[in-house]
């Protein structure tokens, strides 16, 4: 049949036309089913079900995935000869499953003749049209209607019509739920450990629930099913199918040719560790049981998702809207208001896949300056998930002879250290030592996360209560990661690794790790200085007690502020140096190496297969050094630099940027969205291509259109690339209206890109529901809704105006 592409335009002109809130696929190809399932997904904060089709199983092509926010487990492999341990985001029972064959047929598994999927974003449903054709030549459509609920997170429902074009009589439906799927989401990790449950148990009761409980194996949590599935017309017989880790139930219809038959499957879902229940068991028994029909469950669900958009308003007047919505929605899919009491992260493949294991790494980071002004409460949820796995990074700084607290570069359950020990790579076949857990600088990721909460709220109960905690440990330990160097007379942070992931070693070292990273280092300045400065703003009563049980005292603090003035940044060739000793590497042949390779975003797997190592060369996968100027506004990082004792002039910055820009690859799409901020005041037609990319690349190119391709190469059928998602929607939030949160007061300075024409945007800011800004190439208009709320004071281009409730000011550009 004909491949999949893109129905509605993707790249629609204006983001108020209806056909811009669907993504529309037509035809069926093998290849490309992985990708439409995490696109089409839907989810509601508390899981995520790919768009497998029902009756299909996990047969290479197919994937049906379902994951609960933070149900994990751990199992035990042999990888290359050696003992290694994983935890994974588990693969949860398959809710889905359902199929159907007239009474001589076969159970039909696809794939249909004809297929059409329509993903409305608006509201929350994904239709599929399809047409299947069994081997007598019997024709029936099919409608399928599929939506995990927003109103009720544990509801989940899948309708289906069927109409016999051709033919009537017996037509059996098969509703079933699958225990006994495993984790193989991922090539790479297919060889390792994978089933992940246990059978606990499965039955059919008198009123017709069907239902299915399993253990995750090496955890004592369970996850229990529950199931109703009704036709329209009644069934004429039911009949159960139990085995261990299945439950079915066949219904048996009498069909007649043109008349539609309604087959409603609402299922209900709880773990153990769900809070407010017995036991996961009876809720899921009691819940679908009350459940209502599926259009009164639409209705509400609907509503639900109206109000989420509403807080999500973002017109941009460009012709990008539908990936812009689709980014938003499956952000807010991740993570809603049904993670927040969970104790979970953001994973940085969503819960849409198994993608980096499910783990919760630094693309918080970009997650969080999106949710600040809008759902500042999820970006709480997410500081809280880090605080409570505050004793786990203590424990890890202490493991490494450090004090303060160390947080590991990938996190999961319990706050340990998550990253993996070796990882292949498919083009050498080979299994390779993995230093990335020496990428200390997410603990300043966290740290930056919490300080720009408080900018967006002006909570001080919160940072005295969670954010304060958590900042002091992370520059106590950044204060004990510093070795005096008396020839430099300055600190140096030595054994690391930074954002960029090729380099984890020096070609001449023979152990791991790198020194003084620019990035590390710089941040943990700016994280030294912000200490202080919250000691400095924490209530009396609060400092001392906080400084009595953390046992700071003043010749500590002594030392963060001379540490925090005196570390070291190294320089070559007039730019900021990537790392120490980085000027001793050589320059790449790219001219040779971009003839015989089309694509080097994993430039690191091509060399390895050759038999060398990235480590040789100035060559990066993503912005490194660049991650300052993503974080910091040129006036910031200049002063970053003058408190270090370094002078920063403009001309500096400029030249950094232009010489790693040629150097880097752009391996990860997060690289895309920093590029696109970084050139916005430089180069804003280049900085506009990059945002393009960011906002598209886990979207197929568009029917006729010459849209950019998946950058990943196929990797978002292991999930969605969350934190670029969320970078790229900020590029417009923040980057191309030049906001800023500081100093307590919100910062404008826009720099739209010509083919961005007008901006409209609806935030929160400090207790502020409503703070609108319209930015266009002539004017910029800051309105307040009415409230009981202070003004809001707005600095644009080295003024400051005090905004009264119920007011606007508009200033021209």
């Amino acid at each position: 049949m004909a491949g999949t592409v893109a129905e509605s335009d993707m790249t629609a002109s204006s983001p108020e036309r209806p056909e811009t809130w669907h993504l529309r696929l037509r035809g069926f190809e093998p290849a490309e089913e992985g990708v439409r399932e995490v696109l089409c997904a839907v989810g509601n904060g508390y899981l995520v079900s790919r768009a497998a089709a029902p009756e299909s199983s996990a047969d290479g092509v197919h994937y049906p995935g379902t994951y609960l926010a933070g149900v994990y487990d751990r199992a035990v492999s042999v990888a290359d000869g050696r003992t290694v341990e994983n935890e994974d985001l588990v693969n949860c029972p398959n809710w889905q499953s359902f199929s159907f064959r007239s009474a001589d047929g076969d159970w039909f598994t696809g794939p249909p003749a004809e297929q059409r999927m329509d993903l409305d974003l608006r509201r929350g449903v994904l239709t599929r049209h399809a047409l299947v054709v069994d081997a007598h030549g019997r024709r029936t459509r099919l409608v399928q209607r599929r939506i995990a609920s927003q109103a009720q997170p544990h509801l989940v429902a899948l309708e289906t019509e069927l109409v016999a074009e051709n033919w009537s009589g017996p037509l059996e439906v098969r509703s079933a739920l699958d225990g006994t799927v495993s984790n193989t989401g991922v090539a790479r990790y297919r060889g390792l450990t994978s089933r992940h449950l246990v059978p606990a148990g499965q039955g059919l009761d008198e009123d017709g629930t069907l239902w299915l409980q399993v253990a995750t194996a090496g955890s004592p949590l369970y996850i229990a099913l529950a199931a109703r599935t009704r036709a329209t017309p009644p069934a004429l017989r039911r009949t159960s199918g139990l085995r261990d880790g299945w439950a079915a139930e066949v219904l048996t219809l009498d069909v007649t040719e043109g008349r539609p038959v309604i087959i409603e499957k609402t299922v209900a879902v709880y773990t153990s560790r769900d809070p407010a229940i017995d036991a996961p068991l009876p809720a899921a028994r009691r819940l679908v049981a009350q459940a209502p029909v599926f259009e009164h469950l639409l209705v509400e669900h609907v509503l639900r998702w109206a109000g989420l958009w509403r807080r999500c308003r973002i017109q941009a007047d460009f012709d990008g809207a539908t990936a812009l919505h689709l980014n938003l929605f499956h952000l807010l899919q991740t993570y809603s208001e049904h993670s927040v009491d969970l104790d979970v992260g953001i994973p940085a493949r969503g819960l849409h896949g198994e993608g980096y294991r499910g783990h919760v790494f630094w693309d918080e980071l970009f997650v969080l300056r999106l949710l600040n002004l809008r759902f500042p409460e999820l970006a709480r949820a997410v500081i809280g998930y880090r605080h409570r796995r505050l004793d786990a990074a203590r424990a890890a700084a202490r493991e490494a002879g450090l004090r303060g607290a160390m947080y590991p570069w990938q996190s999961a359950s319990d706050g340990r250290e998550e990253s993996q020990q070796l990882h292949l790579n498919p083009l050498s076949g080979r299994w390779l030592p993995d230093h990335s857990h020496l990428q200390r600088h997410v603990g300043s990721a966290v740290a930056y996360n919490v300080w720009q909460h408080y900018q967006a709220t002006g909570d001080l109960d919160f940072l005295a209560a969670t954010g304060a905690e958590m900042l002091l440990e992370i520059a106590r330990f950044w204060s004990s990661a510093a070795a005096y160097d008396p020839t430099r007379r300055r600190y140096s942070i030595r054994g690391v690794l930074g954002p960029d992931e090729y380099h984890d070693a020096y070609p001449w070292a023979e152990g791991p790790g790198l020194d003084d990273n620019a990035y590390t280092n710089v941040l943990a300045s700016w994280v030294l200085a912000r200490a202080l400065e919250t000691v400095e703003l924490l209530p009396e009563y609060r400092r001392d007690e906080l400084l009595e049980r953390l046992a700071i005292d003043p010749t500590e603090l002594d030392r963060w502020q001379e540490v925090g003035r005196r570390l070291h940044v190294p320089f070559h060739d007039g730019v900021i140096s990537q790392f120490e000793g980085y000027e001793r590497l050589a320059e790449l042949d790219w001219t040779a190496y971009r003839r015989r390779y089309p694509d080097l975003q994993r430039l690191d797997r091509i060399l390895e297969a050759e038999g060398g190592t990235v480590n040789t060369y100035r060559a990066s996968k993503q912005a490194d050094v660049l991650m300052l100027c993503y974080l910091f506004s040129p006036r910031e990082l200049r002063g970053l630099l003058r408190h270090l004792g370094y002078p920063a002039g403009h001309e500096l910055l400029r030249r950094t940027t232009d010489y790693y820009l040629r150097r880097t690859v752009h391996g990860s799409t997060l690289s895309a969205v920093v590029h696109a901020w970084v050139l916005t005041r430089a180069d804003r037609q280049r900085s506009w291509r990059f945002f393009r990319d960011a906002l598209s690349s886990d979207l197929p190119p568009a029917s006729g259109q010459e849209a950019a391709p998946n950058l990943q190469h196929g990797t978002t059928a292991e999930g969605v690339h969350l934190g670029a998602m969320a970078g790229a929607v900020d590029l417009l939030q923040r980057c191309y209206t030049g906001l800023e949160l500081r100093e307590d007061t919100l910062w404008l300075d826009p720099r739209l890109p010509s083919a961005l024409g007008r901006l409209e945007l609806d935030l929160r800011y400090r207790g502020h529901w409503g703070v609108r800004i319209v930015v266009d190439h002539h004017t910029v208009t800051v309105s307040l809704r009415e409230s009981r709320q202070p003004p809001v004071q707005v600095a644009f281009r080295g003024s400051t105006t005090a905004i009264r409730p119920g007011t606007s000011r508009t200033f021209s550009l």
